[in-house]
């Protein structure tokens, strides 16, 4: 008798021979007194569960927002399992194997907490796949840029929009070679890749890593498995009047916000407002819009506004600083990265614009546009809400002229907009024409910063936005 396999079925045990031509006593072990064999070759897969791993910043729990997968669907390598979001940024969980999904161990809306199973994944054994670190890939990183990508063994770093880039010029991760830390892939070392393949020339690129948006004719490549993120579209709900009282945790961005104004208590805080003229800043919007159209981008006010702020920045360093928890020591950062509070339906989010110094308008414009889609998808990571040193929030979308906006540490400073209103003023020959009229309020740590400097640096900032010509000349 020739066996190619034998497999007890109320034993784990396998026994595997090439050819056994005699049965024996001594070849089959047995436990118990009957047995049944067969003879065809069978497959039994093997269940890994697939845990939650450390997604930094201290993070040990995270709510589950929405899962891509259900019990019983097929997942390949760097598939989307899920979506889950912290005190800090949404993070998709991406599968490390090939396999079928088993088991989810969560409901949408519950508590994760690190270290726990996500998933039961059956894999195929004879594959040789040992479950080790789950991996954790977030749509923008940070912290998580140390993450780890696995693409055939070869251990590769690099962030999504790199990943994408890659992807869209059919370029293989593995064939090119980083050069930034740790051997991570940037940028531009894809464009020196694709230049090395295609003989182009490019210029040098000082400026963080900025990919603008797609055209509207241009193909978007379709998500592995038609799982692509579908950005949410607000539905009005009736407003049902039970009669009881219910109580909800605070969790997510809310959780966030708790602590982050808990923080901003022990700071006192120097408020300065003012008008601005915007007048000649709206009829040059206007002139430019059409021309930002053409690129893909929507250009509205407010990267004049950061602009303008970067610029003061270079004149006023010690608004773009921060203060030890000891008050011992002042650092001034070099980076201007410049947040821009948002109203989301996950709540209030503060994305930055990083390296705003180096950046030009239309730059801002498309990295505000980048920040703003992922924003109403509830789809920006920790890379995108970390790492601020100055703030501008334009409660003015929504309405009102004047607010007292609240600093968030550990930065010194912070400005509200108020909407832009048309009114009448005065010109120098004491004529009254139509003005385009923006209120703004500060908000400074006074423990270092005096009111003459706030004052000083707002008339600036007031300066190049009436008249914005004079942003030529600082322009870097």
């Amino acid at each position: 008798v020739c066996i190619h396999r034998v497999r007890s079925c109320s034993s784990i045990r396998f026994i595997k021979s090439k050819y056994v031509c005699v049965f024996d006593k001594s070849a089959l072990k047995f436990s118990h007194q009957q047995r049944l064999f067969r003879t065809s070759p069978v497959s039994c897969g093997q269940i890994v569960q697939f845990k939650l791993s450390d997604i930094g910043e201290g993070i040990t729990e995270v709510t589950v927002k929405e899962w891509y997968v259900k019990e019983g669907d097929s997942v390949s390598q760097f598939d989307s399992i899920c979506e889950v979001q912290s005190d800090k940024a949404s993070v998709t969980i991406t599968s490390r194997y090939d396999g079928v999904i088993r088991k989810l161990h969560y409901s949408i809306d519950d508590i994760a907490f690190v270290g726990k199973p996500l998933v039961d994944i059956e894999i195929d054994p004879s594959k040789g796949v040992s479950p080790e670190e789950d991996v954790v890939e977030t749509p923008p990183m940070s912290h998580e840029e140390h993450t780890h990508q696995e693409i055939k063994g070869h251990k590769t770093l690099a962030t999504p929009a790199v990943r994408r880039l890659a992807m869209e010029n059919n370029i293989k991760l593995s064939e090119v070679v980083g050069t930034g830390k740790d051997n991570r892939i940037l940028k531009e070392d894809i464009l020196n890749y694709l230049a090395k393949q295609t003989g182009a020339i490019l210029p040098p690129s000082p400026k963080a890593e900025i990919v603008p948006p797609l055209r509207k004719t241009e193909a978007v490549p379709a998500a592995p498995k038609d799982r692509a993120r579908r950005v949410p579209v607000p539905v009005s709900r009736p407003i049902a009047f039970s009669g009881k009282d219910r109580t909800e945790p605070v969790t997510g961005f809310q959780k966030a916000m708790v602590k982050t104004m808990s923080a901003a208590l022990k700071i006192p805080h120097f408020g300065y407002s003012d008008e601005i003229d915007l007048t000649q800043l709206v009829q040059l919007r206007e002139e430019l819009k059409p021309l930002a159209e053409i690129r893909g981008v929507k250009l509205s006010f407010m990267p004049f506004f950061i602009k303008a702020a970067s610029l003061g920045l270079l004149q006023y360093p010690i608004l773009n600083a921060s203060l030890d928890e000891s008050c011992q020591n002042v650092t001034y950062k070099a980076s201007h990265n410049i947040g821009v509070a948002m109203d989301t339906e996950q709540g209030l989010i503060v994305p930055n614009v990083k390296n705003v110094q180096v950046c030009s308008v239309f730059d801002i414009a498309v990295e505000l546009n980048r920040l703003q889609s992922l924003g109403s998808a509830g789809q920006l990571g920790t890379s995108d809400l970390t790492g601020g040193t100055f703030t501008l929030s334009n409660i003015g979308t929504i309405g009102g002229t004047y607010a007292k906006p609240v600093i968030l540490p550990p930065e010194v400073a912070i400005g509200a907009l108020g909407k832009i209103q048309v009114l009448p003023r005065f010109n120098g020959k004491g004529e009254v024409f139509k003005a385009q009229i923006m209120n703004v309020s500060w908000s400074a740590d006074h423990r270092i910063i005096d009111g003459a400097t706030m004052a000083r640096f707002s008339n600036l900032w007031k300066s190049y936005l009436e008249n914005p010509a004079s942003m030529l000349l600082d322009l870097k």
